[in-house]
């Protein structure tokens, strides 16, 4: 897989030496209830699509603000040393995601070393729309969800782990941070929104430390 590291969508922030440990669940129907829900069958799995708001007291008229469709495209993600990098073919955007130790030691390029953890910078949520990946190689990840509303804090996350060849889908306005495979690398099929517009919050400068969840090398 190849990336444009030279163009990422966000400079991550570094700089700090603090995480908060999120729990991890297993991805069920049940844990994901406000969530999302799990995706056996992507093919026909519907995309929620939110109407553009209104500015003031006139409404938004009808069959009408929710009609930019969704794009649709490979997500891609991979291990490099001891840093997790994606890319969004879906919305044309390359990330770097996290990494296995602090930013400041770790390496962003050769093979992927052991891993214990993964140390997030940042999660956002779109209002605009719901987001579905699935795996395209049946890998398993992980992903961290919180529920809706502007006053995040870490605590709210909760760790989701994705397995059986099983794909998930986000509600629009639960936040999430990165897809991150257990295996060196996978391949999502992504759809979502193509608005895409995104909320974000920075665990870095707002909280002094990195959201963190555990991991292990194999897929």
């Amino acid at each position: 897989m190849s990336f444009d590291t030279a163009n990422l969508a966000y400079a991550p922030s570094i700089g700090v030496r603090r995480t908060h440990q999120t729990p991890v669940v297993l991805a069920t129907e049940a844990t994901l209830q406000g969530y999302g829900r799990l995706v056996a069958e992507p093919r026909d799995f519907p995309i929620e699509i939110v109407q553009w708001p209104a500015q003031s007291w006139r409404p938004i008229d009808p069959h009408s603000g929710d009609q930019g469709g969704l794009a649709e495209g490979e997500f891609a993600l991979v291990w490099r040393g001891d840093t997790l990098f994606g890319h969004n073919s879906a919305v044309g955007d390359s990330y770097l995601f996290g990494w296995s130790r602090w930013p400041e030691t770790a390496r962003p390029a050769g093979p992927p070393a052991a891993r214990r953890e993964a140390l997030m910078w940042r999660a956002n949520y779109h209002p605009d729309g719901g987001q579905l990946v699935f795996p395209l190689e049946g890998e398993n990840f992980l992903v961290s969800l919180a529920a809706p509303g502007d006053d995040v804090t870490p605590e709210s996350f909760v760790t989701f782990r994705v397995e059986g060849g099983q794909g998930i889908y986000i509600h629009p306005g639960v936040w999430h941070g990165p897809f991150i495979p257990l295996a060196d690398e996978a391949r999502f099929l992504d759809r979502q929104g193509r608005v895409h517009a995104r909320v974000s919050v920075d665990f870095v400068k707002e909280f002094g430390l990195y959201l963190a969840a555990p991991l292990s090398n194999g897929p």
